[in-house]
């Protein structure tokens, strides 16, 4: 889902010239809401909320509960109360992945040129593919009807010359609809919108940027560039300096570099007991190494996340000689646990992440004293869970702790 600040004010059309424009990016409307109508028909039409009945939060959303300010990743009570008359529906991860890989696989019957960017959105970059396709904006037409008539869900697509003005430009054309900024019209559609809309303007940039009467993009591209360094930082300012001046040099990337892997899970109720915190951590530790055993990855930091009642959140990590072995993840993992002070009324959500990731065999060498036999005992429990289910075969410390999650992060980076 597009995260850019949008203009109700924006022009709709900017003109038709798309020979400049080879950039589309592909956003799936309210995706996981969209996925869940498909089996509850009698639903359209109506605010229809995903996520779980009485805690965690939000995971997507109709058009129809936008109206009343609910959206995704707002706490569930709150979106309760501000449409108390939405269907709530639980969700069901499987099917947002199959048919993420199925929209996935129709961008690539056009380009092979396609980066995905998450579940519900990816760039293409349609240079070659306009030789047999035709315009680039009969080739964003063409993927939103082959979406909608293969799986039945709706996609908006913004066309344009660069990957942040093609994405401002599918969030414009939400919901189920298409953009086309031609080239000559970056910098003025840039210049209709708020500052907000340039990617890493945040909440307190934009404050800041308010308190100096810069609250629009063109006011910003009009400051002189040694005035956004010293407001900003010399690299904030130049890159926001640049957006708004239309410039992004970026290119799509058929295969993108993860970062960092990892998984959170919101309790039904707060836990504030810290042998069941290790269970869940054991079992995210798991989930991590295997994820990263599958993409080839080792990693070099270890993080935790908890999140209170009230909603407030410590993190901690540690850097780590490179592993993908869940024994060294939640070693590290329950060493940062044992130094954060438990909410008085417990823990609302737990989360492990593995950072700086380098790809297995560069440059890696196994530490000193390590155990072989760990990752190979894990190898072979990957091969068993590919086979029978990631519930066949599971740590005989974790069959007696499992909390009842109420969100296990579906999000997974």
């Amino acid at each position: 889902m597009s995260r850019g600040e949008r203009s109700a004010a924006a022009r709709r059309d900017w003109g038709s010239d798309d020979s400049g424009c080879p950039i589309l990016h592909v956003d799936m409307d309210a995706f996981f809401a969209a996925v869940e109508l498909l089996d509850h028909p009698d639903l359209v039409g109506r605010p229809v909320i995903v996520g779980a009945a009485q805690r965690g939060v939000v995971l997507s959303a109709t058009y129809e509960a936008r109206r009343f300010g609910v959206h995704s990743a707002m706490p569930m009570a709150r979106a309760r109360a501000l449409c108390p008359q939405a269907v709530v529906l639980p969700p069901h991860h499987d099917t947002y992945a199959r048919i993420s890989a199925e929209v996935m696989r129709i961008l690539a019957d056009v380009t092979p040129v396609l980066e995905k960017v998450s579940i519900d959105e990816a760039f293409l970059d349609v240079s070659g593919a306009r030789r047999r396709l035709g315009p680039s904006v009969r080739i964003a037409a063409q993927i939103r009807r082959r979406i909608h008539a293969e799986l039945g869900i709706p996609a908006s697509v913004g066309v344009a010359a660069t990957k942040f003005v093609a994405k401002l430009a599918s969030g414009h054309a939400k919901p189920d609809g298409l953009l086309l900024v031609p080239e000559e019209a970056t910098v003025p559609f840039l210049h209709s919108l708020p500052v907000g809309a340039l990617w890493g303007v945040g909440e307190r940039t934009r404050e800041r940027l308010h308190t100096h009467g810069i609250d629009t993009v063109a006011a910003l591209a009009a400051q002189p560039v040694r005035e956004l360094h010293r407001l900003l930082g010399t690299a904030a300012g130049q890159r926001l300096h640049d957006l708004a001046h239309g410039r992004d040099p970026r290119a799509v990337e058929p295969r993108r570099t993860e970062k960092s892997v990892g998984t959170e899970t919101t309790f039904a109720t707060d836990i504030s007991d810290r042998d069941t915190l290790e269970a869940v951590l054991l079992d995210q530790a798991h989930r991590c190494a295997a994820r990263l055993r599958a993409a080839g990855l080792v990693g070099r930091t270890v993080a935790i996340k908890v999140r209170s009642s009230d909603f407030r959140t410590i993190t901690r990590s540690r850097a780590v000689d490179p592993s993908d072995v869940a024994h060294d993840v939640f070693a590290v993992a329950r060493a940062l646990l044992d130094g954060v002070p438990l909410p008085p009324g417990g823990v609302r959500l737990l989360g492990v992440r593995v950072e700086q990731l380098q790809r297995t065999g560069e440059g890696v060498q196994l530490r000193l004293g390590a155990d072989p036999h760990r990752r190979e005992a894990e190898t072979a429990m990957d091969s068993i869970r590919s086979r029978f289910g990631t519930a066949a075969l599971r740590p005989a410390s974790l069959l007696d702790h499992r909390p009842r999650a109420a969100a296990p992060d579906p999000r997974e980076e």
